[in-house]
């Protein structure tokens, strides 16, 4: 349950496990992308979540609700907030990875999010059960994600 909950090990990393998690999602939804599209994406990050919500559940039993080693939570909100480049790479029919301003909005806009915990981010953050660590998470990124969409329709000039 530890290696799930830590994503392998990645948690235990110093200083800011949470970023660590956020950047070992990267490379893992590239991948995921690569294989299957945003389709895939989207069903790996639901998985992930009923596994990332069953292992914190079980390595949270103690006092401590939310430990900085849990990151399988922070690997769900990437992913969450990549989900417009997975799928406008999709629709456009282009590589990934040369919507790189997405990868990198969609990093930082989730970081910020999951530290500066707004509106429901904290209410979920506040829940101190499980369910609240992986969703503080999957708030933040949706907050990224739409942040993301809007920010790619200034500068595509599609808002202005």
């Amino acid at each position: 349950m530890r290696w799930v909950a830590s994503v392998a090990g990645v948690g235990y990393l110093r200083p800011a496990p949470g970023t660590w998690g956020s950047l070992a999602a990267l490379p893992l939804g590239y991948f995921i992308h690569q294989l299957g599209g945003f389709g895939l994406l989207l069903a790996a990050a639901v998985l992930v979540f009923g596994l990332g919500w069953w292992a914190t559940k079980k390595v949270t039993q103690g006092d401590d609700h939310d430990p900085s080693w849990v990151v399988i939570d922070e690997v769900v909100g990437q992913w969450i907030a990549l989900f417009p480049v997975s799928y406008g790479a999709g629709m456009m029919g282009v590589e990934i990875w040369r919507l790189w301003p997405g990868w990198i909005a969609g990093f930082v806009l989730f970081r910020l999010f999951d530290i500066w915990k707004p509106l429901l981010v904290g209410w979920a953050d506040r829940r101190g059960d499980a369910l609240g660590v992986m969703l503080d998470d999957v708030i933040a990124g949706i907050f990224a994600a739409a942040v993301a969409i809007v920010l790619a329709g200034l500068a595509h000039g599609v808002l202005m």
